[in-house]
């Protein structure tokens, strides 16, 4: 496995990458890095694919931009397509969790010549609702379940990061503790947070790491966001209803590339993404399997690597 630069869409990314064979892009989601694909990485290369893994725009060893407008779903899938072409790929497969899920997804959405199949973990594809932006179906979500505003709706705050910026380490602790799967129930997030707090803080401070993960491992995560700060990474949110205005034009359009998708039975995700993930074959007709993977949480190719790595390969071997 090595890492080096890659220019791609105007940007510099740093890639982890390992492997001869078809290519397999694999996208981190919020708050992660390339690195939570390394079990992937060493998987796929074994099998006989080129396993390439970004720190996404705004993460890590890459660029990040300082215009919030830059980063919109459109900036992102130009930015697989060009890692795409710089690895010199006439097709690939993409894979994405949790936010890097939104992108792969769109990937297939909106080139479907160059991504001829995608997966997409703990996140279910989205269509565009013609109702309004997501941030409108938000509110409308949250005062249903009288739990306090989703997560996201406080994201878009200007200053939403800043108790994130305060103690990376903390924060980084917390959110891997409150979506994991070996957290106890009482104890894992809702999503949800009530009037008068914000997201880290209906996490205990003394949350300790989850067991897959060791002090090295967050440590890595730590001083990757310490040097960057958060922001460009709220940014991502901070554009969703901007996406959905950028992508009026794909209104009502499916997937047809074949697809898999996984996700945890204890992934808290869950509680406000059912809906998609119900409807995931109608707006996904080639949706070859649907892989919930009993007690994780959120971080599934972290948690349960063994599990995704078999959902995959097979996956990539009969689709």
């Amino acid at each position: 496995m090595r890492r080096r630069a890659v220019e791609a869409n105007g940007l510099t990314f740093s890639v982890l990458e390992a492997g001869e064979g078809p290519l397999v892009l694999l996208l981190h989601g919020f708050p992660e890095l390339a690195i939570s694909w390394r079990a992937q990485i060493e998987a796929l290369a074994e099998a006989g694919y080129r396993a390439v893994a970004p720190d996404m725009r705004g993460y890590g060893l890459s660029a990040a931009p300082e215009d919030r407008d830059a980063y919109s779903i459109l900036n992102l899938v130009g930015d697989v397509v060009g890692l795409a072409n710089a690895c010199g790929a006439e097709t690939c497969t993409v894979v994405g969790h949790d936010w890097g899920a939104a992108v792969a997804w769109h990937c297939a959405l909106l080139r479907p010549d160059l991504f001829t199949k995608v997966a997409g973990l703990s996140v279910p594809f989205q269509p565009r609702r013609a109702a309004g932006p997501p941030t409108k179906i938000m509110a409308a979500l949250s005062k249903r379940a009288g739990l306090g505003d989703l997560y996201i709706q406080r994201f878009q705050a200007p200053d939403a990061h800043a108790p994130f910026d305060a103690d990376p380490e903390a924060a980084l602790r917390k959110c891997f503790y409150g979506y994991d799967g070996a957290t106890p129930p009482e104890a894992r997030s809702t999503g949800f947070v009530p009037e008068g707090l914000a997201l880290l803080d209906t996490i205990p401070d003394e949350a300790p790491r989850p067991p897959w993960m060791s002090a090295d491992h967050l440590a890595e995560y730590a001083d990757a966001f310490g040097r960057t700060g958060f922001r460009p990474a709220f940014d991502w949110y901070r554009n969703i209803d901007r996406n959905w205005a950028l992508t009026s034009a794909f209104q009502d359009k499916r997937i047809e590339v074949p697809a898999l998708f996984l996700a945890g039975e204890a992934d808290p995700v869950r509680l406000y993404a059912q809906g998609a993930e119900a409807e995931l074959d109608q707006w996904v007709p080639n949706l070859r399997g649907k892989v919930i993977v009993p007690g994780a949480g959120h971080w599934l190719q972290q948690e349960r690597p063994d599990e995704v790595n078999a959902a995959l390969l097979d996956f990539l071997k009969r689709a």
